[in-house]
């Protein structure tokens, strides 16, 4: 678990996994030089919790670096990182623990849900990508496992497999890029449990979801790892290019399209960036794009057309301020009373929506 300027949130998280009963957990907690007092609280919940580990570090690496150094520090069977600004749901311990027993996979994927500052839930599943094919399984048999959030906070994985395979965390952001999927591809066995065991907390202070930087550009070099990985895996992984290709150029059309990661300045030159590693990754054989308006982004970012794009997003921002506007001016109808008829039937035409508007969805 880092631990970074999380203080109004670590207590929560620390309980979460704690009221599980068992000795049979570990928490390493790794203060990343916090500047709060997360490392204070740290200390407190370790002096009466012995499953605590506290690990404090005299400089700060960030998220990745933390991680490792809490990797290294494990003895475990089984790693599962957590944020500590995030929770996990009462029993979700026990219930990874009784899924890990039951297959001993590499990697275990687990559900998640998505919280919101106004209470909303949104529950992440993975209900749908396995049809009917059985678990534990080889992502050969379900490559749209790629698919499911790159978080590393849903996959629990072997230690020992994590060893072997060297797989670590690299510095700078989107560091779960080039960390899930290389995991995914050189797993054995990969079991899914799809049941929410994890509680992602949104819209928190200091997120790089809602950060102006041009740190941003920094997922080119995290992408760039993840085919370094393919291309020396001497063509194991191979059948995942296509859709690790797609995924990219999906991520990185988020980023873009988000009001608030990069500056009017950087975006064009975000959009260089795609196009190049469009050309360059591009599989020979091609890929299948999404369709619909995705599949229209995609198609402007492989003929260079930063100037339609920009017209796409203008076209979103008019459209949905528009539809605003609609909906913030409709009032209730009157009620309609009409006298009782003595004969024949009366009748109301039902009205129509006054707009019929597509609205472009620019940040997926």
């Amino acid at each position: 678990m880092p631990v970074y300027g999380v203080e109004r949130y670590l207590g929560e998280c620390l309980e979460s996994l704690l009221a599980h009963p068992g000795d049979d957990i570990e928490v390493v907690a790794v203060n990343d030089a916090s500047p709060d007092g997360s490392g204070a609280i740290m200390d407190a919940f370790a002096a009466r919790d012995a499953r605590v580990r506290p690990v404090h570090l005299t400089a700060n690496v960030g998220l990745g670096g933390a991680r490792n150094a809490g990797l290294a520090q494990a003895k475990g069977d089984y790693v599962w990182y957590i944020d500590s600004d995030d929770w996990v749901p009462d029993g979700a311990v026990r219930t990874v623990l009784d899924r890990l027993a039951l297959h001993h996979p590499d990697v275990l994927i687990v559900d998640h849900a998505e919280v919101f500052g106004d209470g909303t839930v949104v529950p992440r599943v993975s209900a749908g990508l396995l049809g009917d094919a059985p678990t534990p399984l080889h992502l050969s048999r379900r490559p749209e496992l790629l698919r499911l959030a790159q978080s590393a906070c849903t996959k629990i994985a072997r230690r020992a497999f994590l060893e072997e395979n060297g797989l670590r965390f690299h510095p700078g952001w989107y560091e779960d890029a080039a960390y899930s999927h290389p995991l995914l591809m050189a797993a054995g066995t990969i079991d899914v449990l799809d049941v929410v065991c994890y509680k992602y907390r949104q819209q928190t202070p200091g997120a790089i979801t809602a950060s102006v930087s041009d740190r941003h550009f920094e997922v080119f070099a995290q992408y760039e790892r993840v085919f370094a990985a393919v291309d020396q895996a001497g063509g194991r992984f191979e059948q995942f290019r296509p859709e690790l290709f797609r995924l990219m150029i999906n991520h990185y059309l988020v980023i873009i399209g988000h009001e608030r990661r990069l500056g009017r300045r950087s975006r064009k030159a975000f959009f260089r960036r795609i196009v190049e590693d469009y050309r360059r990754r591009l599989p020979d054989g091609g890929y299948l794009p999404p369709g619909g308006v995705g599949g229209l982004k995609h198609r402007l970012v492989r003929n260079d057309a930063y100037g339609a794009y920009t017209l796409l997003r203008l076209a979103h921002r008019l459209t949905s301020q528009r539809l605003a506007a609609v909906r913030s001016s409709r009032r209730p109808a009157p009620a309609l009373r009409l006298p009782v008829p003595t004969t024949g039937v009366a009748t109301v035409p039902r009205q129509r929506a006054e707009v019929d508007a597509a609205v472009l969805d620019t940040t997926h």
